[in-house]
């Protein structure tokens, strides 16, 4: 598609453009990247890409050539940063009306092969998230697939799957995913999957804290105790 690949190009060029060599060589350290970094904080990277995608020519016009934007600009990354825009692509608002659940395998890729927070968080709070509320029935049971899979980032993408849904939070899915993994399950004592159970267990304490601790209480027995402090701090 000479639209994609005009877009990806642009992308490209322009956080080339943006780059600082000396930030660049902190992000990877900070990050444990084995994939260089350009030296973009984030919200630049997001600049820099919504500033491509309004440009007239360079508006994607259907879902296909969106989401082959973003699996170029993934998985032919050279720097992070090109992940970072790919993901700003995903989420863009032109592509609204494409985020429907035919886009659970592009969701699962990005997951599976991000396979690190920085990745998997956006993904799982930004493009699953909202996908699970607006198609609460048709991705349910994804959800709960994740988060028994052998592959501890779809655990995690599962566990932060209802992040910021307040009082449509489903307790009786975020119960399941989070008693799927604390400890005993097959990635319960995994750091990144103990953190997000009280990622979520927080994040949901703001709005039903009664909950929260009726949740603590009845698996006591198997909360770590970094997911026990963490769902505690609004508490």
């Amino acid at each position: 598609m000479e639209q994609v690949d005009t877009l990806v190009a642009s992308v490209r060029a322009a956080l080339a453009a943006e780059g600082d060599p000396e930030r660049a060589v902190q992000q990877q350290r900070y990050m444990k990247s084995a994939m260089p970094f350009r030296g973009i904080g984030l919200p630049q990277v997001r600049r820099i890409v919504r500033g491509v995608l309004d440009d007239p020519a360079h508006r994607l016009s259907s879902a296909p050539a969106w989401e082959t934007t973003v699996r170029r600009l993934w998985d032919e990354a050279s720097y992070r940063e090109e992940r970072y825009a790919a993901l700003t692509v995903a989420r863009h608002r032109s592509a609204g009306a494409w985020r429907t659940p035919a886009v659970v395998p592009l969701l699962r890729h990005l997951v599976v092969t991000g396979a690190w927070w920085d990745l998997v968080d956006e993904t799982a709070g930004d493009l699953v998230a909202p996908l699970l509320r607006t198609y609460r029935a048709e991705v349910t049971p994804t959800v709960l697939a994740w988060a028994e899979d052998e592959d501890l980032w779809l655990r995690r993408a599962a566990i932060l799957s209802q992040l910021g849904a307040r009082a449509e939070t489903d307790t009786g899915l975020l119960e399941a995913v989070l008693t799927a993994n604390l400890e005993g399950s097959l990635h319960g004592s995994e750091f990144f999957v103990r953190k997000a159970v009280g990622w979520a267990l927080r994040d949901y304490a703001r709005t039903d804290p009664d909950w929260v601790r009726g949740f603590l209480a009845r698996h006591d027995a198997r909360l770590s105790g970094l997911s026990r402090r963490e769902a505690s701090k609004h508490l």
